[in-house]
């Protein structure tokens, strides 16, 4: 590690919607750090609870609250990291509403003098669980799911991991870029609405010749478990394929990965009897069809010029 320009501005973005409760727990954790942030933008994505209640009580933040219709955490995130983008701020901290940094995460991130950062998580009994990616896989076209190892199956305790960890993908649950590599890949896409923005971020940024670390000190603590084990027959599922889908059209290393998304509509359409239900069948259709029209990165989401 070695400590990075001084004089570095940061902004936190937030995406939320209807969190009212876990928003005001995070916002609690931005207030208590060692290094303040510069700003702190919060997307509010058409919540009907009391979240306009929460913020507005937050003086004692440099609060920015953007309001719009409810366009998913792709949406709200890309919303917010334009917005400190024209700001001019050195660097952006996404985090999701459903996290708490550790008083000196901020601090932590801001000493290391790296362009793409992350935030390490633990659960509330104190236990690693950092999913990025170790390993994602985009070249093995036998490799079902791209994410072969993450953080948490390499390393059995935060202890046990060096000061920095090379990863590969992330979650925009504390993440961390420099203004440069914004400039350079552009902006989450919109389009993605839920699930995998952050990872074909990630790969964006490794495209570009950045390298992406885990920083150990920098401890986020998530408030819910996880729970990816979505029904792949409602509408996450939808997402969950066509966003795995385009992942792999946009960013497959040889044309066997490619076509990976084609196997799996298949494999999924033929089983469908066996697997409960024609539903399933359904979305994954639904899913190949749409990712085909997604092969190239949105407009919105490309580089600012």
């Amino acid at each position: 590690m070695s400590a990075s320009d001084v004089s570095e501005t940061v902004a936190v973005v937030v995406v939320t919607h209807n969190r009212a409760d876990l928003l005001a727990r995070l916002l609690d954790g931005l207030a208590a750090q060692t290094r303040a942030a510069d700003a702190v933008i919060v997307v509010d994505n058409a919540s009907s609870d009391h979240t306009a209640d929460v913020l507005a009580a937050r003086t004692d933040l440099p609060l920015q609250v953007i309001e719009q219709d409810n366009l998913g955490g792709a949406g709200g995130f890309h919303r917010g990291v334009r917005a400190a983008y024209d700001r001019g701020f050195d660097r952006v901290w996404l985090v999701d509403d459903d996290v708490v940094p550790a008083p000196a995460c901020l601090a932590a991130l801001m000493a290391v003098d790296e362009d793409c950062l992350i935030a390490v998580r633990e659960d509330l009994a104190g236990t690693l669980v950092e999913k990025a990616a170790v390993e994602f896989d985009l070249r093995n076209p036998l490799a079902i799911r791209p994410k072969r190892s993450t953080v948490d199956s390499t390393y059995a305790d935060r202890a046990s991991m060096p000061e920095l960890v090379e990863v590969q993908n992330v979650a925009f649950e504390g993440f961390m870029a420099r203004r440069d590599v914004i400039t350079e890949i552009g902006f989450p896409d919109p389009a993605f609405f839920i699930f995998f923005d952050d990872a074909e971020y990630a790969v964006r940024a490794r495209r570009a010749g950045r390298r992406i670390w885990a920083v150990r000190d920098a401890v986020l603590v998530r408030q819910l478990e996880f729970n990816q084990q979505h029904d792949l027959a409602g509408w996450k599922g939808f997402y969950m394929y066509r966003n795995l889908f385009v992942v792999h059209l946009r960013h497959g290393e040889n044309a066997l990965v490619r076509l990976k998304p084609w196997l799996i509509t298949l494999v999924v359409v033929l089983l469908s009897p066996l697997r409960g239900g024609r539903a399933e069948a359904r979305n994954v259709i639904r899913a190949m069809a749409s990712a085909r029209g997604m092969r190239r990165l949105s407009a919105t989401a490309r580089p600012p010029r």
